[in-house]
């Protein structure tokens, strides 16, 4: 392990905890070690102590470093509120709205989150996303110009229109929330596989992809009656399930009044891989041209952005 370390930076999400301790390289951080844990809303309120069982041995050794935080701990369910920016914006603005506060001798930053409102009063707001999409404006120059269309697929799955180095609109879909409820709490899955089975999943997919929208609650009994009528394995029923929410969540995005799919290039995707592989398969049932960022590269460019602004721009 690395003699020295220089910050940690936390992607604290509602469902999970990802903690990385860096060093500096020259403005961009590099991963000592990284640790996961539980979700914002997974911790009872208990948001000192969680943190503290993740990066308390990093503390013993290496001394309070100051910390980056980014997610839904910045929430009104969070630890601490941070405001919301409005649309449109350069990811990097967040800057100047850190909130900053003391914990067992570390300095933690947690970033803001983005806001939209369109003409018709719909409003939408993001907490994380926006450093993943800061981070992706950084691999290329190309990122930073023209019309681009993200898709970051997770529990609230973020649609991002990105245009000229700004965020311009978002729309968010619960289809990873929907999922895990649907699967705990609902008559439609009975076998807790969780295997994926592509073939029930691209029916399920094509089944929303190509039905109306107004279909959708009749669609998601089919995953009882299709187990009923012995069409559909018990094991497979959850593969089908995700089809059909992401087959979904993918329809109504490519018809979305935000942005014109026709004007657009390609799609680019920024998640875990088995998310991404899902959510490619679905685009490409579609004729999308996808490309593909995993979120931990995303992650660590984004808050590399951001540790340069706050800690070396004075320097």
């Amino acid at each position: 392990m690395r003699r020295q370390a220089d910050v940690i930076v936390v992607d604290w999400g509602a469902s999970f905890l990802r903690a990385y301790l860096c060093f500096d390289n020259g403005g961009e951080l590099e991963v000592i070690e990284q640790v996961l844990g539980p979700g914002a809303a997974k911790v009872s309120q208990q948001f000192e102590a969680a943190l503290n069982s993740v990066i308390g041995h990093w503390s013993a050794q290496y001394g309070a470093l100051p910390v980056l935080m980014s997610g839904h701990i910045g929430s009104s369910l969070g630890w601490h509120e941070t405001p919301y920016i409005s649309c449109p914006v350069p990811p990097l603005e967040v800057t100047k709205e850190l909130f900053e506060f003391e914990s067992n001798g570390h300095s933690i930053f947690v970033v803001p989150g983005v806001s939209c409102e369109e003409p018709d009063g719909h409003a939408d707001v993001m907490r994380g996303e926006e450093t993943h999409v800061l981070g992706w404006l950084t691999m290329d120059d190309s990122h930073r110009r023209g019309k681009h269309l993200l898709c970051l697929p997770g529990t609230h799955t973020k649609w991002v229109l990105v245009e000229e180095g700004e965020i311009k609109v978002f729309k968010t879909a619960i289809t990873g929330e929907l999922f895990d409820l649907l699967c705990h709490h609902s008559v439609l899955i009975q076998q807790q596989q969780s295997e994926i089975d592509i073939r029930a999943f691209e029916q399920g997919a094509k089944l929303t992809l190509e039905s109306e929208l107004g279909q959708f609650v009749h669609g998601l009994f089919s995953v009882r009656t299709l187990q009923v009528q012995g069409k559909l394995d018990a094991d497979h029923a959850k593969s089908y399930l995700s089809g059909l929410l992401i087959g979904s969540d993918v329809r109504a995005a490519l018809m979305a009044p935000q942005w014109r799919i026709d004007e657009l290039a390609s799609i680019s995707l920024i998640g875990s891989h088995p998310l991404c592989e899902l959510f490619s398969q679905t685009l490409k049932m579609k004729g999308i041209t996808v490309h593909s960022t995993q979120e931990k590269e995303t992650c660590l460019r984004g808050f590399s952005a951001i540790y340069r602004k706050v800690f070396k721009s004075a320097a």
